[in-house]
């Protein structure tokens, strides 16, 4: 039997039929895309993602305390200055220390960029570059601690107000160095394993990708630009604020 229901009619039957099938699509592509991520990558995205509410735990943890406590909080612009030359500078050693991390983060994804055209040399360079910046800002976050602990900041309490200051500097910029710390170590063993030629050749063993893959550069790239966000918004919040 012929369908002699009107066109706009027939075409309104089917949309609800459509829709659903567009979502389905959508859906399943996305699970295509999921299952299609490697076990290294899937699993580095779900330890940012663990690691993000670490942070952001500690970061609200210090916004609380600060708005709520009733002492002087001490100014990060007197607190982390330096006298250099007879010139009082503040938040200069801070400004130096997000500057060169914000540029091992460029020297990284050029790492990434050259694993991705297979040049061996080039990457692992960069992969060194990288740490060195990373290890320089271990050491003047080193010196910062080393300053304030001898001005008497201890996690108990300072010399300028808030007893809750020391805690905070200490446990956000600890964790957050340790992570930095971390990544220098795993950025020189994929560095010495890409120099070898180990990602060319497939030679088994720890971090190691498939033959000719350079992923483990890749990963070690979402690694290390978490650390970097991470800390713009300890500088933004613990010391700008």
């Amino acid at each position: 039997m012929p369908d002699t229901a009107p066109t706009h009619v027939r075409e309104a039957a089917t949309l609800p039929a459509a829709g659903w099938r567009t979502f389905v699509s959508d859906w399943s592509s996305d699970q295509r895309a999921f299952k299609g991520a490697s076990w290294g990558k899937a699993m580095m995205w779900i330890f940012l993602l663990s690691d993000t509410f670490i942070f952001g735990c500690f970061l609200l943890s210090y916004m609380t305390v600060r708005m709520s406590t009733t002492e002087p909080w001490p100014n990060p612009s007197e607190v982390f200055a330096l006298e250099i030359g007879g010139a009082h500078l503040p938040l200069i050693l801070i400004a130096i220390m997000t500057f060169v991390l914000i540029s091992s983060s460029g020297t990284m994804a050029m790492a990434v960029n050259y694993g991705y055209r297979r040049d061996r040399a080039k990457t692992a360079i960069l992969m060194l570059v990288t740490a060195a910046f990373g290890a320089t800002f271990v050491g003047m976050q080193a010196f910062e601690w080393s300053k304030l602990i001898h001005e008497g900041v201890r996690p108990w309490g300072n010399p300028w107000g808030a007893a809750q200051f020391g805690s905070s500097f200490f446990m956000i910029t600890g964790f957050h160095g340790t992570h930095v710390t971390i990544g220098v170590i795993f950025l020189l063993i994929v560095a010495r394993k890409v120099w070898r030629g180990d990602f060319d050749q497939g030679r088994p063993g720890f971090f190691t990708s498939r033959k000719g893959r350079y992923e483990v550069v890749e990963i070690m790239g979402l690694y290390w630009h978490f650390v970097d966000l991470v800390w713009v918004f300890i500088f933004a919040l613990f010391y700008l604020w």
